[in-house]
């Protein structure tokens, strides 16, 4: 049976996306130091097609995290573009360019309808209107066997892990405060529904907490 991992960058006060978020800024204001130990990597800008960057205690993390993956599922903000339906003049086609580093199929949390989109490299976007469970049904069909990456953004994680639905997160924790924004556990109450920490790695840059269930 095929896992649904999830692994997100969160601030010290429990953001994952700075304010006044927008096409132009999608992290928000400030939310790009959450990913700065992210790109200094050379796993990770390997994947996104970019040279150059640094070996470090992150790596194994950042490789692990790619590994084993046939299909990922976002909510609608991570894939972006303007809020309500889909703009037919000027069709949005996600913050990655047209090669975009999933290189399998993506499964997009939509209440708006909106036809297969195919990209270079592999990924292909489809955007599924009857929900979490529907797009998670689709995205293990299409893994082949293989885990299923949820690639957030909050509120597509918030619904999973109140829905028991999450095998495994990675919370990097990264050393900075952004004051206000996107909570990750929002509303999530005090309940991990079966996940337990199973793995530290501390570095000056960011902590990683992997959490899985038994």
């Amino acid at each position: 049976m095929s896992k649904l991992r999830f692994r997100i960058s969160m601030s010290l006060d429990g953001f994952v996306a700075g304010p006044e978020q927008s096409v132009e800024r999608p992290l928000g204001k400030g939310g790009e130091r959450l990913h700065a130990w992210a790109f200094e990597l050379k796993a990770f800008r390997a994947h996104l097609g970019l040279e150059g960057g640094e070996v470090n205690e992150s790596t194994p993390v950042v490789e692990e995290s790619f590994a084993h993956v046939g299909a990922t599922v976002m909510g609608r903000n991570m894939f972006g573009g303007h809020p309500g339906p889909w703009d037919a003049k000027k069709p949005w086609t996600g913050w990655w360019g047209p090669n975009p580093p999933f290189h399998h199929p993506v499964f997009v949390l939509t209440h708006y309808p909106r036809g297969p989109l195919e990209m270079k490299g592999g990924t292909t976007f489809t955007f599924v209107t009857e929900g979490i469970e529907r797009a998670l049904e689709l995205a293990r069909r299409a893994a082949g066997g293989k885990d299923i990456s949820l690639g957030g953004g909050a509120k597509a994680a918030r619904q999973c892990l109140l829905a028991g639905l999450v095998d495994e997160m990675e919370l990097n924790l990264v050393p900075t405060l952004l004051g206000s924004g996107e909570q990750l556990f929002d509303g999530v109450g005090d309940d991990l529904h079966g996940l337990s920490l199973r793995r530290t790695i501390a570095t000056p840059k960011v902590v990683h907490l992997k959490f899985a269930k038994p």
